[in-house]
C-alpha cells in the first residue's frame, strides 16, 4: 500500500500545486482555526489527540500504546520535573550514576542513553534536569518507533509538548511553599496580539534546601513563543527556551549488608538513613543550562493537507561536581571492622570520592512533515511523510591528573565524615580543579519516511510505512592533562526501519489494533566510540503488540490495554577472544500495559497507568553478571500509579494517589534486589472568586516510605521522603 499511496500522494500534490491559489482564497478561516486550536493540557487529564506520532492524530488511529500526562495531572500532583512525571507511569525505571536526569528505562530498555527524549518532536538528548513549567503535556510512546524518530526507540520515546500561543487572553501566576524551605513561583501569560496572532510567555523560579532526597534546588527558566497566521494558509511561530539549574546533588547512598560478614547478594537499602540525608560536600553542585530557539512554519494546502517544518538550534552545558561516598575501610572504623547493619551507627566513617562530569552539546535539527488525506482507487488514505536532518556535537572535559602535592595545594582533598554528622558543611575549592578536553563526538544524519493508513473497509484500516536513515559520526579522544590525541574513530550507518499495523474499529467507541515495528541502536547512541565498537553495526530490535482502546458511551472516560513482546534481536556483546563488540546477544520483555483516564462522573476524575512484565530475559549473552538466562536489571515485573480526584462541592476538591513498583534488580544484577514499595500522595483544593483564585495542599509520600528510586550496582538514590507543599494560583 505504501508505494501506491506515495504515488497517489505525488499526483494529488501536483494537482494541489495547480489549484493552491484558488484554495487559498476559498479556505474558511474559522474552520481551520478551530482545527489549529487544540484543547489545552490544563483543561483535562484526558486527551483525544497526540503529536508524538508526527502530525496531529487521533489516538485511536495510532496502532501503538501511548500514555499522555497532561498539565492538569502534572499540576494536581505538583510535579516540577519531567522525571517526576515519568515516575508516575507504568513500566518506567531509572538508573543512577549519571546524575541530573538519570538514564530512563522503559520496559527495561534505555531511553535517555539512546537519545529517545524529544521536545515537540525534536530530539532532546542532552543530560539536564528538565522542568515542567512550560509543558502542556508529556507523551510516552511505548515500543519500537524508529520509523518516526530514527535511531533508538527500542523501549519507546518520550515527547515533551511545549505550551503554544493561543487566540485568547489567559494569564495565571502560582506560588508554592513547602518542606525543606521549598519555594516555587511560576507564571503563564498568553496575550492575543491580533486577529491571528498571539504571544505566550512562561517563567519559573524554584529554590529549596532539599528536594526530599538529599539535593538542594536552585533553578529558573523562561520560555517565550510568538505565533502568527494562526489557522491561516501559512502559519509561523518563533520560540525561545532557557532553563538554568544551579542545584545540589545527592549522587547516591550505598547498599549495606546485614552483617559485615554477609555476602554481597544479601545487601539491602539502608533503613537507618532518612531519604534526605546528605553526606556530600557543601561545594558539590550540579549546574546545567539548556537553551534553544525554534522556528516553525505550517502551510495548509487544504483542510486535509498540511506541511509542517521546523528548525531548532540548541546549546547545552553541564558542570557536575558530586560526591559518591563509601564506607571507610575496617582500619578507620571505631570497632576496626567492616561495615554492616549490625555495627552501623553514628560513628561509622565515610570516605568521599569525586564524581565530576563536565560537558557541553550543540545541536541543530530540521524537519518537515506532510500529512494529507485523499481518496484513490476506491480507498481512503491518510499519509504521513517527511524528512529530517540532525547535527549533534558533544564535548566532554576531564579533570587533569594531579600529584598529591598539587591536590593539596589547590585545596581539593576531600575530608572523611561520619554517619552522625550529615550536612557537616565541609567544602573544597572546586573552582581550582583544572580540566582539559577528554573527547569530542560529532555526527550528521538525515532520515526520510512515509506511511499510509488505508481504509480497507468501513471497520478496517491497514498501516504500512518505511524509513531510511543515514548517519556519519566521528569521535576524537584526548589526554585531558597533556592534550595529546589518544584515539580517532569514525562510523557510518544506513538503516531501513519498518512499521505495519491493522486497526479494527467496529464503533466510534472501540478500536483494536495489531502492530509490528522495528528500531535500531547505533554504537554512537551515547555519543562515544572506541576501538571495540566503532565498526560494530547497529543493534536491531522489534516490537509486536496487540491492543485495544475503548471509550465510555459519553466519551468522558477511556481505557487502553495492550499486550506486547519487545525483542532486541542483535545486542552488542564483547567477543571473549578479541576485545571487539559483536552482535551476538538477544533479550526480550513481554507483558501487558494499560492506562485509564477521564471522568467516571462529572465530579469524579481518575488516571491510572500500569505495566506487568512477567517475562523478561537475557536470552543470549556472555556468562557473568547480568548474563545469559537472567532477568534484565531495572525491569520490574509490576509498576504503575493510580490517581483520583473528587469535587465535593463546586469549590472543594480532594485527591489521592498510589505509586507502586515491585522489587527490581539494580544495574548489572549483582544478585540482590531493591525491594518493592508503595507510596501515597494526597491533595486538598479550594477555589474561590469566580474560579479565579485557588489554594491547594499536597502531601507527598504520606508514610515517609524509604525506597530506591534510581539504582546502580552498589548504590541508589532514594525517593523523596514525606513533604508538605501549599500552593496559591490566580488566573486573570
Amino acid at each position: 500500500m505504501l508505494p501506491l499511496g506515495a504515488m497517489m500522494l505525488a499526483g494529488s500534490m501536483g494537482a494541489m500545486a495547480q489549484t493552491a491559489p484558488t484554495e487559498a482564497k476559498t479556505l474558511a478561516p474559522v474552520t481551520v482555526k478551530e482545527k489549529a486550536e487544540q484543547p489545552q493540557g490544563k483543561d483535562s487529564i484526558k486527551v483525544e489527540r497526540t503529536t508524538i506520532g508526527k502530525g496531529n492524530q487521533e489516538l485511536r488511529n495510532i496502532p501503538q500504546s501511548i500514555t499522555v500526562l497532561t498539565e492538569k495531572l502534572i499540576t494536581d500532583r505538583n510535579f516540577d520535573t519531567v522525571k517526576d512525571v515519568l515516575r508516575n507511569s507504568g513500566g518506567i525505571s531509572f538508573q543512577a550514576a549519571e546524575g541530573g536526569e538519570e538514564d530512563i528505562k522503559l520496559r527495561g530498555f534505555s531511553l535517555q542513553g539512546s537519545g529517545d527524549v524529544f521536545v515537540d518532536g525534536n530530539r532532546d538528548p542532552a543530560f539536564y534536569e528538565r522542568d515542567t513549567f512550560n509543558n502542556d503535556r508529556v507523551e510516552i510512546l511505548r515500543g519500537s518507533a524508529a520509523l518516526l524518530f530514527g535511531r533508538g526507540s527500542t523501549g519507546g520515546a518520550v515527547n515533551q509538548v511545549n505550551k503554544q500561543p493561543l487566540l485568547l487572553n489567559q494569564n495565571e501566576v502560582e506560588a508554592t511553599v513547602g518542606s525543606h524551605n521549598y519555594r516555587r513561583a511560576t507564571g503563564d501569560f498568553n496575550i492575543k496580539t491580533g486577529e491571528s496572532s498571539a504571544l505566550r510567555i512562561g517563567a519559573m523560579a524554584t529554590k529549596a534546601d532539599n528536594n526530599g532526597a538529599g539535593s538542594s534546588i536552585d533553578k529558573h527558566g523562561i520560555a517565550a513563543a510568538y505565533r502568527f497566521g494562526i489557522g491561516e494558509v501559512d502559519e509561523f511561530s518563533v520560540g525561545f527556551y532557557q532553563l538554568e539549574n544551579n542545584n545540589g546533588m545527592n549522587y547516591g547512598i550505598r547498599f549495606i549488608k546485614p552483617t559485615s560478614a554477609s555476602p554481597t547478594s544479601t545487601s539491602v537499602l539502608n533503613s537507618n538513613l532518612d531519604p534526605d540525608a546528605y553526606y556530600g560536600m557543601d561545594s558539590d553542585y550540579n549546574h546545567g543550562r539548556a537553551t534553544y530557539g525554534t522556528l516553525s512554519h505550517v502551510h495548509r494546502f487544504s483542510g486535509d493537507t498540511e506541511l509542517k517544518s521546523s528548525v531548532r538550534k540548541g546549546h547545552y552545558t553541564r558542570d557536575q561536581r558530586a560526591t559518591l561516598w563509601n564506607f571507610g575501610a575496617a582500619a578507620v572504623q571505631p570497632n576496626r571492622q567492616a561495615v554492616g547493619l549490625d555495627n552501623f551507627g553514628p560513628g561509622t566513617v565515610l570516605t568521599r570520592g569525586a564524581q565530576n562530569k563536565v560537558q557541553d552539546m550543540d545541536n541543530l535539527y530540521a524537519q518537515s512533515d506532510l500529512s494529507t488525506k485523499f481518496d484513490a482507487l476506491g480507498y481512503k488514505h491518510e499519509v504521513l511523510a517527511g524528512l529530517d536532518f540532525s547535527h549533534e556535537e558533544r564535548t566532554v572535559y576531564g579533570a587533569k591528573t594531579l600529584t598529591a602535592a598539587q591536590t593539596a595545594a589547590l585545596g581539593l582533598n576531600r575530608p572523611n565524615t561520619t554517619i552522625g554528622t550529615p550536612n557537616d558543611g565541609a567544602a573544597i575549592a572546586e573552582g581550582n580543579r583544572p580540566f582539559g578536553t577528554s573527547n569530542n563526538f560529532t555526527s550528521n544524519g538525515y532520515g526520510i519516511y512515509g506511511q499510509d493508513l488505508v481504509q480497507l473497509a468501513p471497520k478496517w484500516k491497514l498501516l504500512g510505512g518505511l524509513r531510511f536513515d543515514h548517519m556519519a559520526a566521528g569521535y576524537r579522544s584526548f589526554n585531558p592533562t597533556t592534550a595529546a590525541a589518544t584515539g580517532s574513530y569514525d562510523m557510518k550507518i544506513s538503516e531501513l526501519s519498518k512499521r505495519a499495523g491493522v486497526l479494527f474499529q467496529p464503533t466510534d467507541l472501540h478500536s483494536f489494533h495489531f502492530a509490528y515495528g522495528t528500531s535500531f541502536n547505533t554504537s554512537g547512541d551515547a555519543y562515544s566510540l572506541g576501538a571495540a565498537n566503532a565498526e560494530t553495526p547497529p543493534e536491531q530490535s522489534q516490537n509486536l503488540e496487540f491492543g485495544a482502546r475503548i471509550d465510555s458511551a459519553d466519551k468522558r472516560f477511556t481505557a487502553r490495554l495492550a499486550a506486547f513482546h519487545s525483542t532486541k534481536l542483535h545486542e552488542r556483546n564483547t567477543d571473549p577472544l578479541v576485545p571487539i563488540a559483536i552482535l551476538s546477544g538477544k533479550r526480550h520483555a513481554a507483558g501487558i500495559d494499560l492506562d485509564f483516564t477521564g471522568n467516571i462522573t462529572l465530579q469524579w476524575e481518575v488516571f491510572g497507568s500500569y505495566a506487568w512484565i512477567p517475562s523478561a530475559k537475557i536470552d543470549i549473552a556472555a556468562p557473568g553478571a547480568e548474563g545469559q538466562g537472567t532477568r534484565p536489571s531495572l525491569t520490574p515485573k509490576q509498576s504503575g500509579t493510580v490517581w483520583t480526584t473528587y469535587k465535593i462541592t463546586p469549590q472543594i476538591r480532594v485527591g489521592a494517589g498510589l505509586n507502586f513498583k515491585s522489587r527490581v534488580a539494580p544495574l548489572r544484577n549483582p544478585g540482590f534486589y531493591s525491594p518493592g514499595y508503595v507510596t501515597a500522595d494526597l491533595l486538598a483544593e479550594y477555589t474561590v472568586i469566580e474560579d479565579k483564585f485557588t489554594v491547594k495542599a499536597n502531601v507527598i509520600n504520606v508514610t515517609n516510605k524509604l525506597y530506591g528510586d534510581a539504582l546502580y550496582q552498589t548504590f541508589y538514590v532514594p525517593g523523596a521522603g514525606r513533604m508538605l507543599q501549599m500552593s496559591a494560583k490566580y488566573q486573570f
